[in-house]
């Protein structure tokens, strides 16, 4: 333990307000402590140690694929076509701590807390959380290192989700995998067939498989396809008169809220005039056979599933007394018998049906966010003998949204079912290749491409900020879409006020899905305002974001210092997490300290994060187009 105390119980404080007073050392679980304090806190530990503990991480993840049940590795019992283990799309490979793994952070901060107690420390614990699977987890650590283990049960949070989903929630494995199929196809039926016969005539070589969302609704309205995730790089590939196939997976949303709806977009799209471009919907292969398949392959899965029981005895951490058992047990049977299993053989139905089916393609594009279907898709792209295959991440790539990092033992080739790769990964700037090489993602999988979702911020730079050091402070404040983030986000700043000057001034501007009252803080004299980015940059000294919100990027890119709050209760998910000018609080005071010395911090313009150059050198050369003027 890095902090010394005469006390050998250990309170692990996972609750707003201050943890009880008593003969005890404390160690919160979503807090930073005070500058100086007695406490520890498990947040910043996993911070200073983050590199290590990550891919200590990452390794377990690995292992839990190799390892041996019965004779026989994890990946090679869940093989579903020739070369493809079903282990590729379940959601411990997946790693998605950011929407359907959050227990992740209670993983990698148990970690960090058996690290910073060290090999040597002896007592006990009282571990005071809402968290049953937490505390089993904690309970199980403490009885393999021979730690004595007290659960003072706090009460849960109160909950928001449906009666429905709550009775969803409760139902057996296997009766919630055949109500997700029934719900899926009758919800997608009217997609049946949308495209396919477009895509069957189509002449194109190069198809992109994308969403159908973040639409550019008036073009849309007009009739033709254009996409937020690919933005100028359309009216390129039109100008070039290069005919492309775009693979579209419907989510709906307000402009496409149903699948017919989806359909007649699809339709209007492929009646364009030039026919250059041919569009179909993903889930237009659906049919009879596909759901007959998928219940052959989900049956599959789910008998080797059983086979693998004996699995959780290597849930063990390597060189740890931790078991993750407790934590993954819903993801194992989720994604081995449950909807997600049956989700995922969906998928690869339907991808092998259309893949299979499209005329032999040289390349292949693909909005890459390492999600189980994926590994689907690269499979069936090159079972089908397509050419080259590119994975595009499309916005930014962060240190803690594991998702995009493995093992690099997953990334060597044995010939047996091994990790779906794509040839290469397009990657949209400096920030971008820094944090995938330094991981251990082999460079010659890497080709660098323009930001199509950020080629905005090319004109977003602001000039050098002269205001003479006498003028007013100013302070742009960047809310969070998450309300109880904003709230402490404005918490803080009022806080901060107090030390900062009289004269200094508030520019707030709201997320669009999280309002903010002035009348809530009467005594920060705030100025709200709706306007573009582009207009406040030119009239602040510093921006003060979330630690989640992507408006950090683009303050960052103008050249405007940023200050972000660390939240202790997630990953420090900041895209510009490990970028030297930004800088991190986690209490009050710190902020005011940051705030007041913007002005000497400053940033370089631009920053060097993303390709911004409108021309698209890149992207043309990926794609064998004449380069522009």
């Amino acid at each position: 333990m890095q902090q010394g105390t005469s006390s050998r119980t250990l309170l692990v404080w996972d609750a707003d307000g201050a943890p009880p007073a008593g003969d005890w050392q404390v160690a919160l679980w979503s807090g930073f402590g005070a500058p100086g304090g007695a406490h520890l806190s498990v947040p910043e530990h996993l911070e200073t140690h983050a590199t290590e503990l990550r891919a200590r991480f990452l390794a377990w993840v690995h292992d839990l694929g190799v390892a041996e049940v019965n004779g026989r590795r994890v990946v090679d019992q869940l093989v579903v076509r020739p070369g493809l283990s079903f282990w590729w799309l379940t959601l411990l490979a997946e790693k998605s701590n950011a929407f359907n793994s959050p227990q992740i952070i209670g993983v990698l901060k148990l970690m960090a807390l058996e690290h910073l107690l060290g090999s040597t420390w002896r007592g006990r614990i009282v571990f005071a959380t809402a968290d049953g699977r937490l505390a089993r987890a904690c309970h199980a650590w403490c009885r393999n290192a021979g730690l004595a283990f007290d659960w003072r049960r706090l009460p849960p949070a109160a909950t928001r989700e449906s009666l429905l989903r709550r009775v969803h929630a409760r139902l057996p494995h296997l009766l919630r995998a055949f109500g997700t199929l029934s719900s899926y196809v009758s919800r997608r039926w009217a997609l049946r067939g949308a495209g396919i016969e477009s895509l069957a005539r189509s002449q194109a070589r190069i198809t992109f498989c994308s969403y159908l969302l973040n639409l550019d609704q008036n073009a849309a309205r007009s009739g033709r396809f254009a996409s937020g995730y690919w933005t100028e790089l359309h009216a390129a590939l039109k100008n070039e008169a290069t005919p492309v196939n775009w693979l579209l997976m419907f989510i709906g949303h307000e402009f496409v809220p149903n699948a017919r709806r989806g359909r007649e977009l699809i339709e209007q799209v492929n009646r364009a005039p030039d026919g250059a471009q041919a569009h179909a919907a993903i889930e237009g292969a659906l049919g009879p056979s596909i759901v007959l398949r998928t219940v052959r392959d989900y049956l599959a899965v789910a008998r080797a599933g059983r086979r693998l029981r004996a699995a959780r005895r290597h849930c063990k951490l390597a060189a740890s007394h931790l078991d993750l058992w407790p934590l993954f047990e819903h993801d194992w049977h989720d994604s081995l018998r449950g909807s997600t299993a049956m989700t995922n053989c969906l998928f690869l139905n339907l991808l092998e049906q259309v893949l299979g089916s499209l005329p032999t393609q040289t390349c292949g594009l693909y909005l890459q966010e390492n999600i189980g279907w994926e590994a689907a898709f690269v499979h069936c792209w090159k079972a089908a003998g397509h050419g080259r295959l590119v994975g595009v991440p499309h916005s930014t790539l962060r240190f803690w949204d594991l998702r995009y990092f493995s093992d690099p033992r997953s990334y060597e080739r044995s010939g047996r079912n091994d990790m779906p790769l794509p040839d290469l990964v397009a990657l949209n700037g400096p920030a971008a290749l820094e944090v995938l090489r330094s991981s251990g993602f082999p460079a010659e999988r890497i080709v660098e491409v323009e930001a199509l979702r950020y080629l905005h911020l090319a004109d977003l730079r602001v000039a050098a900020n002269e205001a003479p050091v006498a003028a007013p402070l100013r302070v742009l404040c960047l809310g969070d879409y998450v309300v109880k983030t904003t709230q402490q986000q404005m918490q803080w700043l009022v806080a901060a006020a107090a030390e900062l000057p009289a004269d200094t001034q508030y520019v707030v501007k709201p997320h669009p899905a999280c309002p903010i009252d002035p009348q809530d803080y009467p005594s920060l004299k705030m100025q709200l305002t709706n306007l573009p980015l582009n207009e406040l940059f030119a009239g602040c000294d510093v921006a003060y974001t979330s630690n989640m919100t992507s408006a950090a990027v683009d303050a960052y890119c103008a050249g405007i210092p940023v200050v972000s709050v660390l939240d202790g209760e997630a990953f420090n998910i900041s895209p510009l997490r490990g970028v030297g000018e930004v800088r991190y609080v986690t209490h009050a005071r710190e902020l005011a300290t940051a705030l007041r010395s913007a002005r000497a911090t400053g940033a370089e313009l631009g920053g060097g994060y993303f390709f911004l150059d409108r021309r698209l050198p890149r992207w043309r050369r990926l794609l064998g187009l004449p380069e522009s003027a």
